[in-house]
């Protein structure tokens, strides 16, 4: 005799029932594995969007931004003290002059041919977007097709979808 069998007749059940209970624990126990499975793929989507809505491009552009110019304060106050400018530092606030004078952008990039630092003109591109613009466009075959296929993008939502729609063409 099996080890069914033998449970059976210890428990005074037939062979059909205790077949029938078999199945059902046996339905049960792959439920819970099933619902098991998808609870977890769902915690795990749920980590990734998460980690991806972290800081936004806009934060981590002001971040760089801000520690940029920390970097060119503590820079000019050691040239203070030595007496002397080098020309990073004069690059540094040739860059500064720059950004305090500039203009908003008003016109338009054809996308699938602008470079990372012509993106950079448009509100709300920064460094680190532009380069995200540009690795997307090459995993896209150099050209894309639809404004809608921006939103792949890690940091592009409908809002900045909306700025982007204003500055590009798709030609």
């Amino acid at each position: 005799m099996n080890i069914l069998q033998n449970l059976a007749v210890k428990l005074g059940i037939t062979r059909a029932e205790m077949t029938a209970v078999s199945l059902l624990i046996l339905f049960l126990i792959l439920g819970g594995a099933v619902r098991y499975s998808g609870s977890v793929q769902e915690a795990d989507k749920l980590i990734k969007k998460a980690e991806a809505s972290r800081y936004s491009e806009a934060e981590v552009d002001s971040l760089l931004r801000l520690a940029s110019k920390v970097d060119y304060g503590a820079e000019e106050e050691t040239s203070r003290s030595s007496g002397e400018e080098t020309g990073n530092e004069q690059a540094g606030r040739a860059g500064q002059a720059a950004r305090a004078g500039k203009k908003t952008f008003t016109g338009t990039i054809p996308f699938n041919t602008a470079s990372a630092s012509r993106l950079q003109n448009i509100p709300g591109v920064g460094p680190v977007m532009a380069k995200k613009l540009v690795t997307f466009r090459a995993e896209k075959g150099g050209k894309v097709k639809q404004f809608d296929d921006f939103l792949e993008v890690t940091g592009i939502g409908k809002k900045k979808l909306e700025v982007l729609k204003k500055h590009l063409t798709l030609e």
